[in-house]
């Protein structure tokens, strides 16, 4: 993997990032942009014992513009988008509506109760590919593997930075879910906390190890593998499986065999692994309905500082389509109380999920 990196015109950093030995010239961004907003924020909620940030510049972020518009395409025939380049693989960007920025200005103090603070932190885009038509699920192994690779580059480099707890690389696809721009892009979060889901996960770690010496998550997934029965495919090195509990239509767990904790650790076997599995996994949400299944795909890492010795890498991919012409919406029960109520029961999603069309390329053991 090949680095390129350089500045836009308001400072923002972009990354190139190539496969073998492709040499990238620089392509200056020529356009005249107003600075980054610095008012993001940091309101504490002592109710929930959370952060929540507050960011309300990004009401005038870019919203699904027309594919001639499209801000994540090269930049080509005089038109200047994000990407400076005239063509490229995967690029990596600061986000110019970012939620969390490493220049975020002091706020008002707020309460004792309440407390303010900056909402310090960075977030970066991730464009999959240049092809303004095309998604994660259409790209090939290679191209997929190349997307692994600056994941882990940029987890890496993100958890150095001054402030950093947790990176989160993560894709939301469909305006369902709530998607801006429709070019295959990911998004990377940089949070100056652990986040909530996070801090509990680490919690339940913490207590069932206290109870049985062992890691929660090696025991879930040797139990998956041991049942089966919701097993949907399985590599060498992974396996992905519908848990036993889950809360969304449609959603599948992607568990290394090996203990890591961050997409960093994961071998150059594993990152070629997971390419294909993940594609095959993408592939069978497609085809579930025969249309493309809006998702989100989060990946699970440990925080910076905290948790190694619980935390257990893995990705979960969820959609919440239940049907298709139908929506799960996160009503009174779930929304409210946090108490999620499924409609279908897991076994029966893995079921169809395994009878699926398989690609050309067979991936399951």
């Amino acid at each position: 993997m090949k680095k390129t990196t350089a500045r836009l015109a308001d400072g923002r950093e972009i990354i190139y990032f190539d496969t073998g030995d492709a040499e990238r010239a620089h392509h200056p961004d020529q356009r005249d942009l107003p600075p980054v907003s610095t008012s993001s924020q940091l309101r504490y909620d002592p109710v929930l014992d959370e952060w929540v940030v507050m960011a309300s510049h990004r009401q005038d972020r870019t919203h699904l513009p027309q594919a001639d518009q499209c801000p994540l395409c090269p930049s080509r025939d005089g038109r200047q988008t994000e990407i400076p380049a005239p063509d490229y693989q995967v690029a990596v960007f600061e986000n110019r509506f970012p939620s969390l920025s490493s220049a975020a200005a002091d706020p008002p103090p707020g309460t004792p109760l309440t407390p303010h603070a900056p909402g310090r932190g960075r977030c970066e885009v991730v464009c999959f590919s240049s092809d303004h038509d095309g998604s994660f699920a259409t790209l090939d192994p290679a191209q997929a593997r190349l997307v692994v690779d600056a994941w882990a580059d940029r987890t890496a480099a993100l958890s150095e930075h001054p402030g950093v707890e947790q990176v989160f690389c993560f894709e939301n696809r469909g305006e369902e879910i709530g998607v801006t721009l429709s070019h295959p892009h990911g998004q990377i979060y940089a949070y100056p906390f652990v986040t909530p889901h996070t801090a509990r996960m680490l919690d339940s770690a913490r207590r069932y190890h206290d109870r049985t010496g062992a890691n929660l998550f090696a025991d879930v997934l040797a139990e998956e593998r041991a049942a089966g029965e919701r097993i949907v495919a399985e590599t060498e090195h992974w396996t992905a499986f519908v848990p036993a509990a889950a809360r969304w239509p449609v959603e599948v767990h992607l568990y290394p065999s090996r203990h890591v904790t961050s997409i960093p650790e994961l071998d150059d076997t594993e990152r070629d692994e997971f390419a294909r599995l993940y594609l095959d996994m993408l592939g069978r949400f497609d085809a579930l309905y025969d249309q493309p299944l809006p998702y989100i795909a989060a990946w699970h890492q440990a925080p910076v500082r905290t948790g190694h010795d619980l935390a257990y890498l893995h990705l979960r991919l969820f959609s919440i389509k239940r049907a298709p012409n139908k929506l799960k919406y996160l009503a009174g029960s779930e929304s409210a109380m946090g108490a999620f109520v499924t409609d279908v029961l897991p076994e029966d999603v893995a079921a169809r999920l395994r009878d699926l069309a398989r690609p050309a390329t067979e991936v399951t053991s």
